[in-house]
């Protein structure tokens, strides 16, 4: 399993779920929009905590909900 690949997948569906568009993830999270394409990508880059931490926030989520695959 790539942690970072199920991450990403995990990220794209709840933003999807929600509605909300990458540049609106993007503003929410205040992560910047090309960022948000990356880690939505095929090579996604390693997040740190602090990013896992604001994407949670954004999305109203415990971090930890976050890494379950």
């Amino acid at each position: 399993m790539n942690i970072r690949l199920e991450l990403g997948k995990k990220i794209r569906e709840l933003r999807v779920r929600r509605g909300y568009t990458q540049e609106d993830l993007s503003e929410i999270a205040d992560i910047d929009y090309k960022y948000i394409q990356k880690i939505e990508g095929k090579n996604p880059p390693a997040l740190k905590i602090d990013t896992i931490a604001k994407l949670a926030k954004a999305f109203k989520v415990k971090p930890a909900e976050l890494l379950k695959f």
